[in-house]
């Protein structure tokens, strides 16, 4: 048998095309480091390669491109008197908003609308707005997202992306703005879009043409009936945002596949671009979660698999991911519920494998070949994880991409698949969304 000539290296062509927001350099590799300052005053230290750093430089480093910052209502007093539960009022994060933005990192700001912690079981009313009736309390709404976005706006840390409550599944400011269960009624549901208005209007009226993107975060990552019943009364109140954001935990929420099934579903459902707004996974101190062991290696691999998820979603609408508490380290007397042992630092604030693969999101997304004799061999960075490739033999139309079977494996820093015995130089090659 004749055996294939070698593969002429200039006739082997690649093509790469953005073809969505998903692609190199817009999606968002984001992380929540709203308590990194109260660690750092207990003396936690963090770590890049053995040696002390800020860790919001090291993130810069590995490519994560958006810190993620909470904010409440919390007066000094209450801050003063429990800070690991009040601490993130404007006094303390204006200035690490501040160092977030020198840094050269994104900013997306978190309102709570509450003194403390504010989510699906609890979204209490700001102790200073308890005696508001409603018009009071959606002009307050309006005034104190404005007040907030041009004291961020004089500090020079202008927020890119504004979330407009933290998993507000059950609404927020209760009870006025409270929806589901006995607060099932249209009158709640026409009050909590009122206070939505509000909160936007505050926001866009102060950004002037620095205007962020509004987010509309919900706590149901793998549960579409629960999204759709949400967003579809949402838009019957016509609240105006931009992102969808969801949480899901894996130990909490489920498999990946409830959660590609969800955002699918949204995508196709309201055409917004969706993110993961928060998730975690544990490096120790836990059994396998979703079949993935709980080892600095696991927790890089479901970085690899939630990836997948999220950008393989339909026409790129999967915008990001954000991971809660990567700056979380143990401290005597603090209750981190756990979440010490799901940040992207290990035992002596080491920076763990994760936050390399994590930062590896954002990659520029470069389709590369290499030629071995007559075996070709194309790779492409973690960035492209959910990206399925395509080949043609003609870019002259009509041409059809063709999904190719070739067995792609997963290195620990890319994909790559070989063909052997390739004597095939007139083909076209390209990354595209799997749906």
């Amino acid at each position: 048998m004749r055996r294939a000539p070698p593969v002429n290296r200039l006739l082997v062509i690649l093509a790469v095309e953005l073809l969505s927001s998903c692609f190199a350099g817009e999606f968002i590799g984001g992380v929540d480091a709203s308590h990194l300052k109260f660690f750092e005053d207990r003396g936690v230290v963090y770590r890049d390669a053995g040696r002390v750093g800020d860790a919001l430089e090291i993130f810069r480093k590995r490519g994560i491109t958006c810190v993620r910052l909470r904010l409440f209502t919390s007066s000094a007093t209450q801050a003063q008197a429990d800070p690991y539960n009040r601490t993130n009022n404007l006094d303390y994060t204006i200035p690490l908003a501040k160092r977030v933005k020198q840094a050269g990192l994104q900013f997306l700001l978190d309102f709570h609308y509450s003194d403390s912690w504010a989510d699906p079981g609890k979204q209490s009313k700001p102790s200073a707005w308890t005696n508001l009736d409603f018009n009071g309390l959606e002009e307050r709404m309006r005034e104190y997202n404005s007040n907030c976005i041009c004291a961020f706006k004089a500090a020079g840390a202008m927020p890119d992306y504004v979330q407009l409550g933290n998993e507000i599944t059950s609404g927020l400011l209760w009870p006025d703005g409270r929806v589901g269960g006995t607060y099932e009624t249209p009158t709640q549901w026409s009050q909590l879009g009122r206070l939505l208005k509000a909160a936007a209007r505050g926001v866009l009226d102060a950004s002037g043409s620095q205007a962020p993107k509004l987010m509309v975060h919900i706590d149901r990552g793998g549960d579409w009936p629960t999204t759709q019943w949400f967003f579809d009364n949402l838009q019957v109140q016509q609240v105006p945002f931009d992102l969808i954001g969801e949480t899901y935990y894996p130990f909490w929420h489920g498999d990946l596949n409830g959660l590609r099934d969800c955002l699918g579903r949204a995508v196709a459902r309201y055409d917004k671009p969706v993110v993961v707004a928060e998730t975690a996974f544990p490096w120790t101190n836990s059994t396998e979660v979703i079949g993935i062991p709980a080892t600095p290696a696991g927790q890089s691999a479901f970085v690899v698999e939630l990836a997948k998820a999220v950008k393989s979603l339909p026409r790129g609408k999967g915008l990001g991911i954000f991971w809660w508490g990567t700056e979380y380290q143990h401290v005597d007397g603090v209750g981190t519920a756990g979440f010490e042992y799901r940040s992207f630092f290990g035992f002596g604030g080491d920076a763990l494998p994760a936050t390399e693969t994590y930062g590896q999101l954002t990659a520029p997304l470069l389709l590369k070949a290499g030629i071995t004799r007559t075996n070709l061999t194309l790779s492409w960075p973690i960035s492209g994880a959910g990206l399925s490739l395509t080949s043609s033999t003609s870019l002259a139309p009509p041409f059809v991409w063709s999904l190719s079977t070739n067995t792609v494996q997963f290195s620990g820093r890319g994909f790559e698949t070989t063909w052997p015995d390739y004597d095939d130089p007139g083909r076209f090659f390209r990354l595209e969304p799997s749906n």
